[in-house]
């Protein structure tokens, strides 16, 4: 049976003001009609061109020039998978504008563009684009939310993308579910024991260690992808250009990085933001954050995040994902970052915003069960997984406590692990009180992992390093979900003069030793340390997005005494 991803989650990868049952009444704020005013407005931006009837303007899987503002003719939308089938969405004529929120930094077009009669439209291309929106305030907050509610649109019908075939246990299929769900991409999964999915793998001649198989809507197959092969092949990954020399390069796509990325990119600095996974870092897996000043109702960190990256996409900051950094060389500026995939870029000042990684337990064979049976970060992926069954949950934490509350609605039973006797000195108040109140959650405190039992299907079991006090030895669940805490993301460092303290944060402040709280500069001049991998830092998302917006200040400040010097030895 072919099926999106879980829906019910899935616009909050682009935006969150639109809830998913509510796109039915949002279509005049999908395509609204620019009267002949605005139309003129915006022609300074653009050049007019004229396509004849049968003619694309845009297609499925290929580059997306920008936007087209119709004035003739009529076009018509569809939807073209990767196996040929097409699905008519609309036609659109004049005073109508075509493309979505991807064409504002030129990925591929999503849906295809087919002129019906003569059309006369005029072309707006991505950096112009960007221009249009940062210079007509109220008609560019039209455009900007036209073009975010058809992202959500094509993702609650799985239009435009990829199409993934394979089983739900697999680790991969499970990884590359996660990422393009997390990058707000449209994708379809096809489970393999369907009989689609075994006409298409005899199609296609797959073997077993073909799997997961994907179907691109340009109709390439990739056999077992990895996450940045995948993302190649979507036309994710923008050109990275070895020769240019950016302001601001950042090492993170979490709160802190895309806030630094928003007010940098905004002041004129030219900026490029590196992520080897998705926007949000571990905030963006956070299924509700209720204490973000400004949501009273909440905001999962998913929407949080899409926000912050169409918003630094806006202000044209290049945003790379998934690109692994290698290491930091910080000998003189420009400074060069490395990457795992070959090449490197260069900028003049780098931004250690790399956060943390997920704490693994010593547990014997726990690298086996990772990604088909143990997780760490609860997602619509995730939770559909585990829907009706028992699963146990580790951690005591905020995050622990956003991922009891989310799997609570999915899973028939929550158990939950703490080494403590209670919540109150690691949780908030908010989420304690909620969790307490949850019908099918069971706490279980001053209790631990001693073992990992399996069977031939995978995980079967959780074995306890004590009783319980009923006696209970054992849970049997084929889903744990570790939050365990996280250590600081800065091996890639270790090749720079970067100081670390004993726990491998980054130092900052005077002297490095932490004796200013607002100086965000490392032991190495240019290169700065904000958010959860910098040592001292508050481990919250608004702490995150302060330092991510104080240290652009302070990067300015660097690169105008730079400026000045480089006068000064001229003269």
């Amino acid at each position: 049976m072919l099926s999106t991803a879980e829906p019910e989650v899935q616009p909050d990868a682009v935006v969150a003001d639109a809830p998913f049952s509510n796109l039915s009444t949002r279509m005049h704020q999908m395509f609204p009609e620019l009267t002949a005013a605005e139309i003129d407005r915006v022609r300074k931006f653009g050049e007019v061109g004229q396509w004849q009837a049968g003619e694309l303007l845009f297609e499925t899987g290929h580059t997306g020039p920008g936007m087209f503002v119709l004035l003739e003719g009529r076009v018509k939308i569809s939807q073209r998978d990767g196996i040929g089938r097409e699905v008519v969405i609309g036609e659109h004529g004049p005073g109508h504008f075509l493309a979505e929120v991807g064409q504002l930094s030129g990925r591929h077009a999503l849906v295809n563009g087919m002129a019906l009669t003569h059309v006369k439209a005029l072309l707006i291309p991505p950096e112009r684009l960007r221009a249009l929106l940062v210079a007509e305030a109220e008609l560019g907050e039209r455009i900007m939310r036209a073009l975010i509610l058809r992202r959500v649109s094509l993702i609650e019908k799985g239009a435009g993308g990829p199409i993934l075939i394979g089983s739900s246990t697999d680790a991969r299929l499970v990884m590359l579910q996660g990422f393009l769900s997390r990058n707000g991409h449209p994708h379809s999964t096809i489970d393999e024991c369907d009989e689609d999915a075994l006409r298409l793998v005899e199609q296609f001649g797959a073997q077993d260690g073909d799997m997961p198989l994907v179907i691109c809507p340009d109709g390439s197959v990739l056999r077992h992808p990895s996450m940045p092969e995948l993302a190649t092949a979507l036309g994710l990954l923008p050109d990275l250009n070895d020769c240019m020399v950016y302001d601001v390069a950042i090492v993170g796509a979490g709160p802190a990085g895309l806030a630094t990325a928003v007010y940098a990119a905004s002041e004129g600095l030219s900026v490029i933001v590196l992520d080897s996974r998705a926007p949000g870092g571990q905030a963006g897996a956070s299924s509700r954050i209720e204490n973000y000043l400004g949501f009273p109702t909440g905001i999962s960190g998913q929407a949080l995040a899409g926000r912050a990256f169409v918003q630094a996409q806006k202000f044209g900051a290049h945003v790379a994902i998934p690109v692994h950094v290698k290491a930091l060389h910080c000998g003189e500026a420009p400074y060069r970052l490395e990457l795992k995939c070959g090449g490197h870029i260069s900028a003049r000042t780098i931004v250690i915003a790399s956060g943390a990684v997920y704490r693994r337990p010593a547990l014997e064979g726990l690298d086996r069960f990772e990604g088909r049976g143990v997780y760490y970060w609860a997602s619509p992926v995730e939770a559909k997984l585990c829907k009706r069954q028992q699963v146990v949950l580790v951690g005591g934490g905020n995050s622990a406590g956003q991922a009891i509350v989310y799997l609570a609605t999915h899973a028939a039973k929550v158990h939950v692990l703490i080494r403590r006797s209670g919540f109150e000195a690691t949780m908030s108040r908010y989420l304690i009180d909620r969790i307490r109140s949850l019908p099918n959650v069971v706490v279980h405190p001053n209790s631990e992992i001693g073992q990992l039992i399996a069977d031939e299907s995978g995980l079967a079991a959780v074995a306890l390093k004590k009783p319980l006090p009923d006696g209970t030895e054992q849970i049997d669940t084929r889903h744990l979900f570790l939050f365990t805490g996280a250590d600081p993301n800065t091996d890639w460092l270790r090749t720079c003069g970067v100081e670390l303290d004993e726990k491998g944060f980054v130092l900052t402040g005077t002297g490095a030793d932490g004796a200013s709280a607002c100086d965000l500069a490392t032991t190495v001049k240019g290169v700065y340390a904000i958010g959860d991998a910098r040592a001292g830092s508050t481990k919250r998302v608004a702490a995150a997005v302060g330092e991510g917006a104080a240290v652009v200040a302070q990067i300015h400040q660097l690169l105008a005494v730079s400026a000045d010097e480089a006068v000064a030895s001229v003269a």
